[in-house]
């Protein structure tokens, strides 16, 4: 009787073990093999600003975001209000729809205030624009102009996020990070949002005004100083070498995928890591680009920096057209320094604050919109023109040195440039120009449009965050057709 207590049916030789087991062992070697492979070449990271097809078919690539930080006055800039001279000293009468500030105002016996100064229609369009803007009245063709915008707030922080961000509340990311987190940015050696603020300071909000609120922070705007060095430490300390930089950066590279990797599904390291190299790639590409020194007499004196008054924003306007040259994806272009008065912010002295603020970006805003033409630069950059809010068309202050309060309700902007229709019109106010006559146009309507003519559906644009879909415009706004080409 035998012992064994398993005989098996069909004895296996080692040979034919060996042959039905083969493609196991090799895929246990193969997997090994590839695992050593991959630690030992480097990690390729994702680039969170590689360039991306648009959705939407568009002919602009580019934007420019001139934002005058105050409140601009309509009534006295680019919606002519000639009614207002015939109620001129008198009693402005109550009108309907008209809610909050602006409501008591009129109840308490508000004033009109006429334009002190003169429109005259320009262009073939014959659109009346004050002669503040002698330059920018020459481009009226050009531009399409929305008239009766309202925002959500009287005041200028929660009006200056609205404009800039889509919301009144801080958090949120600016219109400029939703445009390079959708369509990346073209070059490589240059951050895809780039800031130039105005020479005496930033507007109110400061930074958070082009923050990337809670989109990845690669995507918030990257400011250049208004004087040189644009961009300050970028350059290399005595006795480094652009070498040494390089072996240091990869040193540190390595260091940080390493902890990365032992932290999977998180991308903040990986962002850093971005930083790092475009700061290294912006050694040499930065430098070349915000040295204006190279521009031809002709150029500098188009954008006004032949004249101490306009040579700032004439600066900061010729950075912003070498800026869209290589392909940077979003400019913003602020001009006022938080509200004072440096401001558009004018409830006192209006006829000689206003003339002042006029004059400092009428010639350098004209230079820009020629050059992008003379280059061919309009055909794929769209310029936006906007503050965050209106003014009224009654006197605020001392009659003697009369100035506008706030108004949110009859904000006008202008956009020029790709996908644009010149000379077209959206919107409109009532007489006074206090706020829109029939349809009310909103800042999502604004926004929507900016993503519009860049080739973004703002409803497919969303990220998520703290469980629901966010959208710059929220619940979305109305792409302003009429004045799309």
């Amino acid at each position: 009787m035998s012992t064994s207590l398993w005989t098996p049916r069909h004895p296996l030789s080692r040979r034919a073990l060996l042959r039905n087991a083969w493609n196991g062992i090799g895929s246990l070697a193969l997997t090994s093999m590839l695992a050593d492979e991959a630690a030992a070449a480097p990690r390729e990271l994702p680039n969170p600003l590689a360039p991306k097809q648009p959705p939407l078919p568009a002919k602009a690539k580019r934007c420019i975001f001139v934002f005058a930080s105050g409140g601009v006055s309509q009534v006295d800039t680019f919606d002519y209000k000639p009614s207002l001279a015939k109620y001129a000293g008198q009693r402005m009468p109550e009108l309907p729809n008209v809610e909050g500030e602006i409501e008591a105002f009129l109840r308490n016996g508000a004033t009109a205030l006429p334009s002190p100064f003169e429109f005259k229609p320009r262009g073939d369009s014959g659109r009346y624009i004050s002669t503040l803007f002698e330059n920018l009245g020459e481009l009226a063709d050009k531009m399409a102009f929305v008239y009766g915008v309202k925002g959500e707030s009287n005041n200028h922080s929660p009006a200056t996020m609205q404009i800039n961000t889509g919301s009144p509340f801080q958090g949120n990311p600016s219109v400029g990070a939703w445009v390079t987190y959708g369509l990346g940015s073209e070059n490589r050696n240059l951050p895809g949002y780039v800031v130039l603020h105005d020479h005496r300071g930033g507007p109110v909000n400061g930074p958070a005004v082009w923050q990337s609120g809670y989109l990845p922070a690669t995507y918030q705007g990257t400011p250049f100083r208004p004087t040189e060095p644009a961009v300050l430490d970028l350059d290399l300390p005595p006795g480094v070498d652009a070498s040494r930089n390089r072996r240091e950066l990869d040193m540190m590279r390595r260091l940080n995928e390493r902890h990365a990797a032992a932290r999977p599904g998180r991308d903040e390291l990986d962002a850093r890591i971005a930083a790092y190299e475009l700061a290294f790639r912006m050694q040499t590409e930065a430098a070349a680009t915000t040295d204006l020194s190279d521009e031809p007499e002709s150029v500098r004196k188009l954008y006004g920096m032949d004249n101490p008054v306009t040579e700032p924003f004439a600066r900061q306007c010729l950075m912003a057209r070498r800026l869209v040259e290589k392909d940077v994806r979003f400019v913003l272009l602020v001009h006022g320094w938080e509200n004072g008065q440096f401001s558009w912010d004018h409830h006192k002295e209006l006829e000689k604050l206003l003339p002042a603020r006029a004059g400092e970006i009428d010639k350098p805003v004209a230079g820009l919109l020629t050059d992008l033409e003379q280059r061919g630069l309009l055909e794929d950059t769209v310029v936006v023109w906007t503050s965050e809010m209106g003014r009224t068309p009654f006197i605020q202050g001392n009659p003697q040195y009369p100035g506008r309060n706030h108004n949110q309700w009859g904000m006008a902007s202008w956009f020029a440039g790709a996908g644009v229709k010149p000379g077209a019109t959206a919107g409109g106010t009532d007489e006074f120009g206090l706020r829109a006559a029939e349809e009310t146009l909103e800042i999502k309507d604004l926004h929507a449009t900016v993503l519009r003519l860049l080739g973004l559906d703002q409803m497919a644009l969303t990220f998520l965050h703290q469980g629901r879909f966010k959208r710059l415009t929220d619940t979305g706004g109305r792409v302003l057709e009429e004045i799309l080409a």
